[in-house]
């Protein structure tokens, strides 16, 4: 039995080899060089048994190295491989855009062809003296990219910005940090979280590197014009080879540290359309509904119904006004309650907000609630839509009537006396004596006649203490600074140990602390700015500089390993910060 399975799993061994179908290949280490540059082109097929290999015509270009000849075979996770390359290193003799012709090779009486492929050669470039310069070479093998998603995004229409970061085959990269986080001037913006570096393998200068997403942030322009997005600056450990190799055949490397930064981008913003501009259209660009919607229209004086405004949908959902409702006077309405529902996706904000009204009639009658109309620009077609909805009408069975003048003017009514009003007064009445023996000399009489000669220098004591600590004023300032940074940072103590949340939160109770106390939208100016304007206050060099730090430690420590040791530090230095910033402030 055990003869035939061994049997049948070697007769699979050759099925597995040819169920793969027979290809020749041709990859080339770089598809744009100079005329002064050399690159790799390499022929390889997939199947054993092919011989009589003729290389393409190398029109145009010089053979410089080659043909090298190898052949590889592995057996992983029950499948086998094979591939037997050809490698020549070639040189352009002129500029131009060339196709290299197809290689061909034999194999089973057939022959195979591999596809041409286009190569585009500029003028000569920039070479250094020493090729195998480690600077050098890191140098050309790492680029750190900024990608955006659409240069020319009307004000409002969200866009998106990737920070890739390519590397080539040749190098390998042992430790990185963000040194300097782009800045968002004119922008509104909100980080897209990363969860897992995917590596993935794409062309960049026509040639094939590996890259990873460092960062990515939706951005919704909020002027027109041209707005600049700033580079984003890395510090980069890398592994560049020596073009020497070990006793074992592996090749040596040294490590470079070298500093990256994207180039700057330029997005220019265009202002929407007054052409067809609604008067109901308050900013929102996207796509979106909207419904008003009442939870009763039958009740009675004095129970509540809720009215439901609700604006859902993909846009700029955080950055308009929602219609407003307006009711009659006999209905009385309290401030909306306003809720966002609202997602971060790569294609911008998804979800909905809400404001939800309450209302309490107080006469009887049937009123009428007028119909709204929410209105936006779709920057798919380029056109304003609006959305009207339909009347209400709240019907109050119950409650006190409303009277009409003879202007058909609704005025209260006054209250109507009757025989019926006063049903019953007592004119009699009987007293008796109250039995008092057995609360004199009890315990609650004596607790009663002490307490009084208890109190009285309590009060006093408390008095006093009062009286010196409201005497206290840098005390004061103190403890009323402590409370406002608490209140600020609360969201952030409940964030520590998650770091993302955490620095998101830290990040968000500066700014709004500054939002509340200069009265300024400090998330859409840059830190010079916000130094700029606490100097103007008179804040001292050594709190602005550890104001701008914890800012700073907010942007880099989302990307590298933090314990929750030091998200406690970060937090204190928070608190601390916010306390001194109210006491000068």
């Amino acid at each position: 039995m055990k003869l035939k399975f061994i049997t049948f799993i070697l007769a699979l061994v050759p099925l597995s080899i040819f169920a793969q179908q027979a290809e020749l290949t041709a990859t080339v280490s770089k598809n744009k060089l100079g005329v002064n540059q050399r690159l790799r082109v390499e022929f390889s097929i997939n199947k054993q048994g092919a011989d009589n290999f003729t290389p393409p015509n190398f029109k145009n270009f010089k053979i410089v190295g080659g043909p090298s000849q190898s052949v590889s075979q592995s057996w992983i996770h029950g499948k086998s491989t094979f591939s037997q390359s050809y490698t020549y290193i070639i040189q352009p003799l002129r500029k131009g855009e060339f196709n290299l012709p197809s290689a061909t090779i034999q194999l089973d009486g057939k022959t195979l062809k591999s596809d041409p492929v286009k190569i585009i050669v500029t003028k000569a470039v920039k070479v250094p003296k020493n090729p195998n310069d480690p600077d050098y070479i890191a140098e050309q093998n790492i680029h750190l990219v900024a990608e955006v998603s659409k240069a020319k995004p009307y004000v409002g229409e969200g866009i998106y910005v990737e920070y890739r970061l390519y590397f080539s085959n040749n190098v390998g990269i042992y430790d990185n940090a963000i040194t300097e986080s782009p800045q968002y001037i004119g922008f509104w913006n909100q980080e897209i979280k990363i969860k897992n570096y995917d590596f993935k393998t794409a062309m960049y200068n026509g040639e094939q590197y590996r890259y990873a997403v460092l960062h990515r942030a939706l951005l919704i322009p909020t002027k027109s014009g041209k707005l600049t997005i700033d580079p984003m600056k890395m510090d980069i450990l890398v592994a560049v080879p020596t073009g020497r190799a070990d006793f074992f055949g592996n090749p040596i490397t040294r490590r470079v540290r070298k500093q990256y930064a994207s180039a700057k981008k330029t997005i220019a913003a265009k202002d929407l359309p007054e052409e067809g501009k609604p008067e109901s259209f308050t900013g929102a660009v996207g796509e979106f509904t909207y419904t008003l919607t009442s939870n009763k229209n039958t009740l009675k004086a004095n129970e509540s119904s809720e009215l439901k405004v609700v604006v859902a949908g993909k846009g700029n959902l955080k950055l308009f006004e929602l219609p407003k409702i307006e009711t009659p006077k006999e209905l009385e309405v309290y401030q909306p309650e306003r809720k966002e529902k609202v997602r971060i996706t790569s294609s911008g904000l998804k979800g909905s907000v809400s404001d939800t009204y309450t209302v309490v009639p107080e006469y009887k009658g049937k009123y009428k609630i007028p119909n709204t109309e929410f209105s936006y620009f779709n920057p798919k077609d380029n056109k304003y839509h609006s959305i009207a909805t339909d009347d209400i009408f709240v019907n109050v069975t119950e409650g006190k009537e409303l009277a009409k003048t003879p202007n058909n003017q609704v005025t209260k009514q006054d209250i109507q006396v009757t025989g019926n009003n006063f049903r019953f007064i007592q004119t009699t009445t009987s007293l008796g004596v109250i039995d008092n023996r057995n609360f004199f000399k009890s315990i609650l009489f004596y607790i009663l006649l002490i307490l009084p000669l208890i109190a009285i220098p309590l009060a006093i004591f408390i008095g006093k203490k009062k009286s010196e600590r409201d005497a206290d004023i840098i005390g004061n300032k103190q403890r009323k600074a402590d409370r406002l940074a608490k209140k600020y940072l609360s969201e952030a103590s409940q964030q520590l140990g998650n770091k993302e949340q955490f620095y998101e939160a830290l990040e968000r109770a500066l700014h709004n602390y500054l939002k509340a106390k200069l009265n300024v939208e400090t998330s859409d100016i840059s830190r010079e700015k916000i130094t700029e304007i606490l100097d103007d206050k008179n804040i001292d060099i050594a709190t602005i500089d550890q104001f701008i730090d914890v800012l700073k430690q907010c942007d880099f420590a989302r990307y590298t390993p933090l314990t929750n040791t030091q998200m406690t530090q970060e937090y204190n230095n928070a608190k601390q910060v916010i306390t001194s910033l109210d006491k000068q402030l």
